[in-house]
């Protein structure tokens, strides 16, 4: 079984914000997401996600460290400050690496 390091990109946030950060990753080069939903508690309260724009997502992209990095830096820019946001990094081992 061949194996390889890459990084794990985790992004929870605002749903509103969605179409904006599937933009952001295409336009950044990320080779791949996924997107569910999420619910919590934080230090902006409790996220329901009872509406479509009102939730929480929960954002996963796997990559080169580099590129996660230049993502969150990315966000932690341009949405931080006007929004609740957290983005995360840990390392993974991922099979098939080609795909990553």
């Amino acid at each position: 079984m061949t194996t390889a390091t890459r990084t794990l990109l985790t992004v929870i946030c605002e749903a509103a914000l969605e179409k904006k950060l599937l933009a952001d990753l295409d336009r950044l080069g990320a080779p791949g997401w996924t997107l569910s939903e999420a619910r919590g508690r934080g230090s902006r309260g409790v996220r329901s996600a009872d509406w479509d724009t009102e939730g929480n997502i929960r954002l996963e992209i796997i990559c080169a460290r580099e590129l996660a990095e230049h993502i969150a830096e990315h966000l932690q820019a341009r949405y931080y400050d006007n929004f609740a946001m957290v983005c995360y990094l840990a390392d993974v081992q991922v099979l098939r690496p080609e795909k990553f």
